[in-house]
């Protein structure tokens, strides 16, 4: 430690002291003082610094201040009895009065409040303080961590803070791609703004602070660059090296660590007018950063793996196999939007002998990563199957078998068109899927209706098939549930919401799927499907002409 560093430890030390002080020049006016001060005494720094003690609520002791100043004797007396001066110091509490000196001169005093001890008192002040710890608890269990979204979890933490307990709360977390490290082991001083929150008086000061989306670098000796070196909760004025906007007096920089590694930060501010915070309140908020920590942190590890899981996908979930020519397809995959969920859903083809190719739509149960990599299990399974040259309710058997036999696999929905143009027919099994619409020039849209088994996985066989009618002008949309299922709605209005689309019959059909998911995809940002509430997958299928 360096001589430049003492005046910071210094005002830490002082700022985090448990006992009241405060420091009075040689002019007896008020020049500093610390958290536990303002909180023992019930008055605001505005009250009292810059103030003569005679013309403040110390008035009835300047006599005794006086003294101090004059002989450099120190003062001492209990609050409430008969021999000591009035203070708003409340009764059971001692308050020490010491001459400052420098150069054998007296230049101030000062002040000290002290805790007499007693101990059915402190008892009940730890109860008072547990009580506090669950209620306030209780209240950000129920406020903060909603969604499994880190910003909006972030969002939460910083309304829950201020008015109640910041004029200003901001909320730092790792760059998503960061790794999170345990304290004092290379903790990057960079991090992502996820949130600010303030009072509306400090609206007009925030216009220089880092916003929600902004990259914040935590400069040398701030508050904030010594709670991340340290993992520790920092108490402190607000200092030149903290960015805090103009009128922040009192900081509280609290760590965000979940599972023993650091993940951010939770800085909280009040104005020079408000009360500083106290060693008191940093151990109560520490416990709310800690409990929103775990919830930002779990927030975090499920973005990480539906990320992984939506990667693990798309690479597998690769362009269907090419069919013969005289079949064109199209198909497109969307992710759910709003809540990041990756589920199971998959589409492939298989050109078989004589003209014809396989078509397959299904929807493995489930999300994440387990069910892309059993999605991609159902694939290569039915590419082997296919190989056989079975019909498709056969083809369905034989998965069910294969898969049922498999404890971990999770069961899925299959829907099998074998496509003939050749003998001009459409060859259809559905293992629990929905039915295919058919789109024809100058008719409605006609949802074929196809014999339902069971799904596969369940090891109940009992597949069955139907034969529709193949032209050269038809087009066959295979699909997924999240196309048209809709929460707290029933799965026949949704099926009739497709049938009643007057969708194009020609043209191009990558045209026809934009034109589907512009009709009945949820709106979204940018691109259709976005705020979807499932994953969507699209199979159309086309003959060509010879």
């Amino acid at each position: 430690m360096t001589d430049s560093d003492s005046p910071d430890l210094l005002r830490d030390l002082l700022a985090t002291a448990p006992i009241g002080v405060a420091l009075l020049d040689d002019e007896l006016r008020w020049q500093y003082l610390n958290a536990a001060f303002t909180t023992v005494t019930g008055l605001r720094r505005a009250d009292l610094l810059g103030r003569p003690a005679g013309a403040t609520p110390f008035g009835p002791a300047a006599a005794t201040l006086h003294g101090v100043l004059t002989d450099g004797r120190d003062r001492e007396h209990a609050t409430g009895g008969p021999d000591g001066p009035g203070s708003p110091v409340p009764p059971g509490l001692r308050v020490r009065y010491r001459a400052l000196e420098r150069a054998g001169r007296t230049t101030g005093v000062v002040v000290v409040v002290l805790d007499d001890p007693d101990p059915a008192r402190e008892q009940l002040r730890e109860l008072e303080r547990a009580r506090a710890r669950l209620a306030l608890l209780d209240a950000a269990a129920e406020r903060i961590g909603t969604t499994l979204d880190v910003g909006a979890t972030c969002a939460e933490l910083a309304a829950f803070a201020v008015p109640a307990f910041a004029d200003l709360a901001t909320v730092d977390v790792l760059p998503p791609d960061a790794e999170p490290a345990r304290p004092g082991h290379g903790v990057p001083r960079r991090l992502h703004r996820a949130a600010v929150q303030s009072v509306p008086a400090l609206g007009p000061a925030l216009a220089d602070l880092a916003g929600p989306g902004e990259s914040v670098r935590q400069p040398e000796g701030s508050a904030a660059a010594r709670s991340l070196a340290g993992g520790i909760a920092v108490l402190t004025e607000a200092g030149p090296a903290d960015p805090a906007p103009a009128g922040i007096g009192s900081l509280l920089v609290l760590p965000l660590s979940a599972r023993g590694r650091l993940i951010g930060l939770l800085t909280l501010g009040r104005t020079a007018a408000g009360p500083a915070y106290t060693p008191d309140e940093a151990a109560l908020l520490g416990d709310l950063a800690a409990r929103a920590a775990t919830g930002i942190d779990n927030a975090r590890r499920y973005t990480r793996s539906q990320g992984i899981a939506l990667e693990l996908q798309r690479a597998l979930l690769s362009e269907p196999g090419n069919p013969h020519q005289n079949l064109g397809l199209a198909s497109r995959y969307l992710p759910s939007g709003s809540s990041s969920v990756v589920g199971g859903d998959w589409y492939e083809t298989v050109r078989l002998p004589f003209g014809r190719t396989l078509l397959a739509m299904g929807d493995v149960m489930g999300h994440g990563v387990e069910a892309a990599v059993d999605m991609s299990h159902y694939r290569s399974t039915l590419r082997d199957v296919a190989g056989m040259d079975l019909p498709p309710h056969r083809i369905l058997r034989q998965l069910d078998t294969v898969i049922s036999a498999i404890e971990s696999a999770r069961p899925a929905t299959c829907l099998l068109v074998l496509a003939d143009p050749g003998r001009g027919r459409w060859t259809l099994s559905s293992a629990g899927h929905l039915p295919p619409a058919l789109i024809t020039p100058d008719r409605p849209t006609e949802l074929l209706e196809v014999p339902t088994g069971p799904p596969l996985g369940t090891g109940l066989g009992g597949y069955e098939q139907t034969t529709h009618p193949l032209t050269a002008d038809q087009t066959l949309l295979l699909y997924t549930d999240g196309l048209v299922e809709r929460r707290d709605e029933d799965i026949d209005t949704s099926l009739e919401r497709l049938a009643a689309l007057r969708l194009p019959a020609a043209g191009d059909l990558d045209d026809l799927l934009d034109a589907v998911l512009q009709a009945l995809a949820p709106p979204a940002t940018g691109a259709p499907g976005g705020n979807a509430e499932d994953d969507i997958a699209l199979l159309a299928a086309r003959p060509r002409p010879r």
